[in-house]
């Protein structure tokens, strides 16, 4: 599923709803992974760190700030969501196909959080090597392999 996803969407859109979703479940193991690559590809350090940290008051565009606060709805409670939410993105420009794919991303997101959780999975040892500031704020839930 997440390969079609990828194929239909944005990468670096795709990133940032997964980082959204990734937070909002405290998937550390998400958050740290999907963080390297939009780090290889997209941003910054700093950017990364702020976007993680809150994205509501990083360097992102509106209609950025609104596929995130989408996504994070979607993953702590998609009973919640409403026509406003899907109003409020088409009023940032988003089509029905591309609200469908940022849902899908972030449902997407939490069974593969929950399944990594349910398993134990920690994030690896690896991601040690990552700035520390920007790992601190990507380890949302497990602590890194070693470290907890």
């Amino acid at each position: 599923m997440s390969k079609v996803q990828k194929q239909d969407m944005d990468a670096r859109r795709y990133e940032l709803v997964t980082l959204a979703a990734a937070r909002a479940l405290k998937g550390s193991y998400c958050m740290l992974a999907h963080g390297t690559v939009v780090l290889q590809a997209f941003y910054t350090v700093e950017q990364l760190t702020n976007i993680a940290r809150d994205y509501q008051t990083a360097d992102l565009t509106p209609a950025e700030v609104a596929m995130m606060a989408f996504a994070e709805q979607v993953a702590r409670d998609a009973t919640a969501v409403s026509q406003d939410h899907i109003d409020t993105l088409r009023q940032h420009g988003f089509s029905d196909a591309e609200i469908f794919d940022i849902t899908t991303t972030a449902a997407a997101r939490c069974f593969m959080v929950k399944t990594a959780d349910a398993l134990g999975a920690e994030p690896d040892e690896a991601f040690m090597a990552l700035d520390e500031n920007l790992r601190q704020v990507l380890v949302v839930g497990r602590p890194i392999e070693g470290q907890g």
